[in-house]
């Protein structure tokens, strides 16, 4: 059961993300946040698998409480998906970097709403269709000068290759592709990559490719 907290200070928002919710067999609604601060304790308290997290709200907006979770020793398991009205909104390059799994704007369809629950669990990035390859492109106009790549020692030449394939915003099925190999095989090269540079998630191996220089801004074909 994948049990999710929703955090968003419109309480319409949160009725109907929790019945579409609830509705399914594998996923379970176990709290709500009218605010950041709220969120940040409810999540300490319940231990959700994935924070659905409005990124503006009063108190402690959601960026903010985002930092506080992703950053708080005992929380590292928790995914947080950002939702905002905007497809554009000027916080999701920060919210990223601040440790969230995903982004999605609030009128979603309701099946891509369910895919992006269970793919954050399942350790992937999700953005709204059109989304990645622009945050992307966003992301590397504001890069800082690349870190030293000795960061990237512990990968191998095909980890190094997949990783920056990551970075340019392809899916587990367009490596495979792009790859000759299957998408299972693209999936564990991705996920033991993570594992060996301590990334959260997909979204924060994004980052880390841009900034051990490994992507470079122009690299978006």
């Amino acid at each position: 059961m994948i049990r999710v907290l929703l955090a968003d200070d419109q309480s319409l928002v949160r009725a109907g993300f929790k019945a579409l919710l609830d509705a399914q067999p594998d996923i379970a609604v176990v709290g709500e946040a009218a605010d950041g601060e709220q969120a940040v304790r409810g999540v300490r308290e319940v231990r959700p698998d994935v924070v659905l997290m409005d990124i503006r709200m009063p108190l402690l907006d959601g960026l903010a409480a985002t930092r506080r979770i992703t950053g708080e020793p005992g929380l590292d398991g928790v995914k947080v998906v950002m939702l905002t009205t905007f497809e554009l909104d000027e916080y999701v390059f920060e919210a990223i970097r601040s440790g969230a799994s995903g982004f999605l704007v609030k009128d979603t369809e309701p099946d891509e709403l369910l895919r992006a629950v269970r793919a954050v669990v399942e350790g992937d990035a999700l953005l709204s269709p059109g989304v990645t390859r622009r945050l992307i492109a966003e992301f590397a106009a504001r890069s800082k000068e690349p870190a030293a790549a000795d960061a990237l020692a512990a990968l191998t030449e095909r980890e190094r290759e997949v990783m920056a394939l990551v970075g340019i915003g392809l899916s587990n099925e367009e490596i495979a592709r792009r790859l000759v190999v299957s998408p299972l095989t693209a999936k564990t090269h991705v996920s033991r990559t993570m594992v060996k540079l301590g990334a959260r998630d997909r979204a924060q191996l994004v980052v880390l490719a841009y900034e051990s220089g490994l992507v470079r801004p122009g690299w978006l074909g």
